[in-house]
């Protein structure tokens, strides 16, 4: 008899036992056996970002796979359809006809700012701006002004800008028509990567140089604006698509052609809507526009290799490990 009262309570207490680790694995592990599929456009400096949000989802139980390489334009479209499940840099409002063409708000979860104040625009050399008094984009217009840019001897100036796909190009092919620039500017497009390489080698070499950029990026840490280079003011606001009529004049009143910018994480709605653990860990990460220069002048210098990137992560976590942990926190909270 009392064996039997005692295999009784031995079964009782494992399964109040196992219950309990059921529960507990639970709210550690709301993502438990859920797919994860994130996606990011072809700037590999972008990819420190994204490791960061994977490496929060991993630790909410979430089956992250590995990063798939796809341009802004298809990606909202394939987070939209659930193809993918979220991006770390939906930069807003650049992508704001992206983001309205795949469905919007219906389709796309967006709530919170990853990182914030990213600045965009046209920059020339110091040198040559304070030589010819050029403040303003405008006086590209002016061919002897253009000349002074020219890299291919044509006769127009040479600018170093933004690779189709990426959504700047429309600004800038908006711009080239707005501020009536075609017969003196020539738009160059293909890699940034490798456009902006051969920009910097001729600025090394002491040549003008006229480029597009934005930060936090890599190369405004090699060519340093107000030291090495200046920020060009465009005569007034114009953007295309939906944003047309948008003041893109900064608080100092300062305008350089575009809004500033936040990097925002945006996710299949279906799948937030589902996910509450994750869906409250996209909208409450915060990344500083220095932390990410700072990767990315990293990968500037040698350190771009898949493992360095993800060392990087690695690092900024075990530095961070306070900030971290809240967002795990507040995360496994949503899905109680």
């Amino acid at each position: 008899m009392k064996t039997s009262l005692t295999k009784r309570l031995a079964v009782a207490v494992a399964a109040t036992s196992l219950t309990a680790s059921f529960a507990l694995n639970a709210q550690e592990k709301p993502g438990e056996g859920i797919d994860v599929q994130p996606l990011k456009s072809s700037i590999a400096e972008e990819t420190f970002q994204t490791l960061l949000v994977s490496r929060a989802l991993e630790e909410l139980g979430y089956d992250v796979s590995e990063i798939k390489e796809i341009e802004y334009a298809s990606a909202h479209v394939a987070i939209a359809n659930g193809d993918g499940t979220f991006m770390a840099d939906h930069w807003d409002p650049l992508h704001t006809n992206f983001y309205n063409r795949a469905g919007g708000d219906e389709e796309i979860y967006r709530e919170g700012v990853y990182s914030s104040g990213a600045l965009q625009g046209y920059l020339i050399d110091k040198e040559t701006a304070e030589e010819y008094n050029i403040t303003n984009i405008e006086q590209f217009q002016d061919p002897e002004i253009a000349a002074l840019f020219d890299t291919n001897d044509d006769g127009k100036a040479d600018l170093t800008g933004c690779t189709p796909g990426w959504g700047c190009e429309e600004v800038i092919e908006h711009h080239m028509d707005a501020y009536d620039l075609r017969d003196t500017v020539v738009h160059n497009q293909g890699s940034y990567s490798a456009i902006i390489a051969d920009t910097i080698a001729r600025f090394e070499q002491g040549e003008p140089v006229f480029y597009y950029t934005w930060t936090p990026y890599w190369v405004s840490g090699v060519m340093v604006p107000n030291e090495d280079v200046v920020w060009l003011e465009v005569p007034f606001s114009s953007l295309p698509g939906d944003r047309e009529g948008v003041d893109t004049a900064l608080e100092d009143g300062t305008n350089y052609g575009f809004q500033a910018n936040d990097q925002r994480i945006i996710a299949n709605q279906d799948f937030a809507d589902n996910n509450p653990a994750a869906a409250k860990l996209f909208a409450i990460m915060k990344l500083s526009a220095n932390d990410i220069s700072a990767q990315n002048l990293a990968m500037r210098d040698g350190e771009d290799s898949m493992e360095d990137i993800q060392r990087h992560t690695d690092l900024w976590i075990k530095a961070n490990r306070d900030t971290f942990d809240s967002w795990l926190e507040e995360a496994r909270a949503a899905a109680e």
